[in-house]
């Protein structure tokens, strides 16, 4: 028997003797008069009469340290991240409640109240006159000092995590805070928020892997969504011009410190709009959250300085190969020699990729790595932009950007089409395209052709990743660090 069954073997022998004795393990009826936050405020408003009123507080929490001394002991608790110390004297509770304090263990949660008191040492103290269990931990919690280091079982059990690391339950409160500044934001400029169907019947709105179900009643597969776009243009056709939502996603794609099969987005579309727009407000949004959250638009990344600012850095994909990627201008128009050069670089591009895919695809490892300030790619190639506008200028490219902070893909958005034969058109070449074996390629969607016949005014969309996002601004290096249950393979 290893040491954590040992310790849970003793703990069960210990529970039983108190079943025995009467004692309610989980009772239901204690009520804290306040927090420890809102006690720490009450002591920070009164720190000089507050001893001497002697007005008695209710507190509730999980013990973490426990200091025994014979007939006393000092009790450390917590509460969400916040931590109180709690000292007991067997003549103060009385024999029989003292008696139950030393068979409890750290991790139980308790109920105490009393008046507050200041240590020799200075520190606030609740000086216990009542004292109570109220749930029974049969698990010992990790060694103190050591916390839980090991990633696989922080990801696996979080709950553990989020107890022992502060740093972990700072991510996600921070996680909590930067949505409901975007979702402010949002509101703040006129969008109204909605929620659209995250079981669909086809599969659309990216190039992506979808996961299958099948629904009984209806008889029919459906799939998990992979973005919400095609029916938040629908909202547009049918007047709602600006809609955001803050969404859940699914992709049957790999598992990587970038990638999670299940992964939060925020898109959000405005009719009489174009990708500028977008990006102007794109760049108002990052800057407004990060003063918010941080207090300031610079921040440290990994490392890296990075500054948040508007007025970021805005390239064409062509331009980004040549003077970022270095590669020859004289050879971007000619696929042969551009096959040539991947191979030189041992990049894998195979022969039946189109020429807009080949652009793209040496985009991804020459110039994306690079991008470490702010930086909007734009005018990417029809054969990559199923869903994009064409550009009047060039219609071999659209009106399409990405934005790339800290050598990685965070937003993606575009003018949209809203002609349906050009739509049309284009999910007939991702349909040759699924034909020739690429299994991501869009599907046709007569649905969404019917929609714009209707007439969907000039909009422009854009979608970010709030997972991606949540990563910089907390200063994460891997995706699981900031989804509270990240997916993994099963134990063996």
């Amino acid at each position: 028997m290893d040491k954590e069954s040992k310790l849970i073997q003793f703990r069960k022998e210990k529970i039983d003797g108190l079943k025995d004795m009467g004692v309610n393990l989980y009772p239901n009826d204690f009520k804290p008069s306040c927090s420890i936050k809102e006690l720490k405020k009450i002591i920070e408003n009164n720190p000089d009469s507050l001893g001497e009123k002697g007005d008695e507080f209710s507190m509730a929490g999980r013990m973490m340290a426990i200091n025994k001394m014979g007939k006393s002991s000092f009790i450390r608790f917590k509460e969400g991240s916040d931590q109180l110390q709690v000292y007991i004297q067997k003549n103060g509770v009385g024999d029989e409640t003292y008696s139950l304090f030393k068979k409890l263990d750290i991790g139980d949660f308790i109920g105490v109240k009393g008046p507050l008191f200041q240590t020799r040492t200075g520190e606030w103290t609740l000086l216990a006159k009542e004292f109570r269990l109220l749930s029974k931990a049969v698990r010992p919690l990790p060694e103190k000092f050591h916390g839980i280091k090991d990633p696989e079982k922080r990801y696996r059990q979080r709950y553990l995590d989020l107890i022992m690391n502060e740093n972990t339950r700072q991510i996600f409160i921070k996680r909590s805070k930067i949505i409901a500044s975007m979702r402010r934001f949002f509101e703040e400029n006129g969008f109204m928020e909605v929620e659209t169907p995250m079981m669909q019947p086809l599969a659309g709105g990216a190039e992506a892997t979808p996961f299958k179900t099948w629904h009984n009643a209806l008889g029919m597969e459906l799939f998990l969504r992979i973005a919400p776009e095609l029916y938040l243009k629908r909202l547009v056709v049918g007047g709602f011009e600006k809609v955001f939502e803050i969404n859940r996603n699914f992709r049957n794609e790999g598992v990587s410190t970038r990638h999670n099969p299940e992964f939060t987005m925020v898109e959000f579309y405005q009719a009489y709009a174009d990708y500028e727009d977008l990006m102007d407000l794109t760049e108002e949004m990052f800057e407004s959250i990060a003063k918010e959250i941080l207090g300031s638009t610079t921040l440290q990344y990994q490392g890296q300085a990075i500054d948040l600012k508007k007025g970021w850095l805005r390239i064409p994909m062509i331009e980004s190969l040549t003077t970022i990627g270095g590669i020859d201008p004289l050879i971007l128009d000619n696929t042969e020699s551009l096959l040539n050069f991947a191979q030189e670089k041992n990049i894998q591009i195979t022969k039946k990729d189109r020429h807009g895919k080949i652009l793209t695809k040496l985009f991804d490892i020459l110039v994306e790595p690079r991008l470490i300030q702010p930086t909007f790619i734009t005018g990417y190639p029809v054969e990559v932009s199923p869903l994009s506008r064409k550009s009047d200028d060039n219609p071999e490219f659209t009106d399409r950007f990405e934005l790339f902070i800290a050598g990685r893909e965070i937003a993606n958005g575009f003018s949209e089409i809203n002609d349906p034969e050009d739509q049309n058109n284009r999910f007939l070449m991702q349909v040759r395209q699924r034909d020739e074996g690429n299994s991501e390629a869009h599907i046709m969607d007569s649905e969404y052709v019917k929609a714009l016949e209707y007439g969907m005014p000039p909009t422009a969309g854009e979608g970010i990743g709030i997972d991606r996002l949540v990563m910089l601004l907390t200063d994460s290096p891997s995706i699981r660090e900031v989804i509270l249950f990240p997916h993994m393979k099963k134990n063996d």
